[in-house]
């Protein structure tokens, strides 16, 4: 059993004859976790060419598209789905535009803003039995999210959305999604998995790791790599302390912009994690220590990628680049960062699992 695998029941092991394909699949959270519940997966469709590798290499059978939602048809997505099989279409439009962290940005003109939209028209088209959207919880103030809803309920979708506090999950971080499922075949809603109490603390996650001073990374696990930091930031992070940020540094260390009133409203950056808590929400830009409060709880450094992907209930032997790969940390920071959280695509696996049990009693 792989690290940060859950001890599934034998019942949940066996092969269901259904099939799921993963819109906006990124690096595979959500497949990886659905494929861990027992759902089969055959393809997952995404732009960005850099999650083509992990995706394939962690998800056994799925395949890769290199495809915009956009472009995709009725008529190719259909082909995945063999007969007879109950169909099931999953997947996370970008969140970017919803997202707290871009409140107050024009984001009228972003094309990612339509993608929601993309993926009503294929549900509309295709009728797949059971569908799930996980998003930030902030795109329910937005009327693509009321039109999704109303697409779906016109195709007589029974629908429901919840928000999912990720520790609730099993997750060691402090995330919040919003997880929305709907079924033509009956009412559905989201359930945890078992054992989601396990590793959520900072400390249960990545407590176990190889010590590594910035700049290192471990002979064992190219991922277990850390950023390096500036002679300044090295000062700034031996004076922060867990929990804390720079309002707590000498004032020589403070950064001029935080010295001004504008930028004293902004305490969640240059600071530490506390162990035996969850984790802050992992962003894209998690390996900075300057992010945000991605400072690792005693070592002076920011958190490793590993770590990061880790916090997001990746197993801790999944690949993100090919054996010998230069190592981006702009790259695998975003695919980490976007993903969906493993554990959260196993918690959505296991209530389709319980949707299905529950037509058959």
């Amino acid at each position: 059993m792989k690290m940060g695998e859950p001890d599934l029941p034998k019942q949940r092991r066996a092969k269901v004859r259904a099939t799921a394909v993963d819109l906006f699949c990124g690096a595979g959270g959500l497949t990886n976790g659905m494929l861990i519940s027992g759902i089969p997966v055959a393809a997952g469709y995404d732009i960005d060419p850099a999650c083509q590798f992990p995706y394939e290499a962690n998800n056994g059978k799925a395949s890769f598209k290199l495809k915009s939602v956009s472009d995709l048809t009725v008529e190719e997505l259909a082909s995945f789905y063999p007969p007879g099989h109950i169909r099931i279409l999953v997947g996370c439009a970008p969140c970017q535009p919803f997202s707290k962290y871009t409140q107050g940005l024009d984001k009228a003109t972003d094309a990612k803003w339509g993608l929601l939209g993309e993926f009503g028209r294929l549900v509309a088209e295709l009728k797949p039995e059971i569908i799930s959207m996980e998003n930030v919880p902030e795109i329910q103030r937005h009327s693509v999210f009321t039109a999704f809803i109303a697409t779906l309920e016109k195709a007589g979708y029974h629908v429901t959305h919840q928000e999912a506090f990720c520790p609730d999950f099993g997750i060691p971080q402090k995330r919040k999604r919003l997880v929305l499922l709907a079924s033509l075949l009956g009412p559905i809603s989201l359930v945890k998995a078992p054992k989601t109490s396990i590793n959520v603390t900072v400390r249960d996650a990545i407590a176990h790791l190889p010590k590594l001073q910035a700049g290192e990374a471990s002979i064992d696990d190219g991922m277990h790599r850390a950023c390096q930091l500036s002679p300044l930031n090295l000062k700034r992070i031996r004076a922060s302390r867990p929990g804390g940020n720079w309002r707590s540094w000498p004032k020589h260390l403070i950064a001029a912009c935080h010295r001004e009133k504008s930028g004293q409203t902004y305490p969640s950056v240059y600071g530490r994690m506390e162990w035996d808590i969850p984790s802050p929400t992992i962003t894209t830009q998690f390996f900075g220590f300057g992010n945000g409060r991605f400072g690792h709880p005693d070592q002076d450094r920011a958190i490793t990628l590993r770590e990061g992907a880790i916090l997001q209930s990746f197993p801790a032997d999944y690949k993100f680049i090919p054996e010998g790969q230069a190592v981006s940390f702009a790259t695998l920071g975003r695919l980490i960062g976007n993903a969906v959280p493993v554990r959260l695509g196993e918690a959505i696996g296991y209530s389709i699992h319980n949707h299905l049990n529950s037509l058959t009693v």
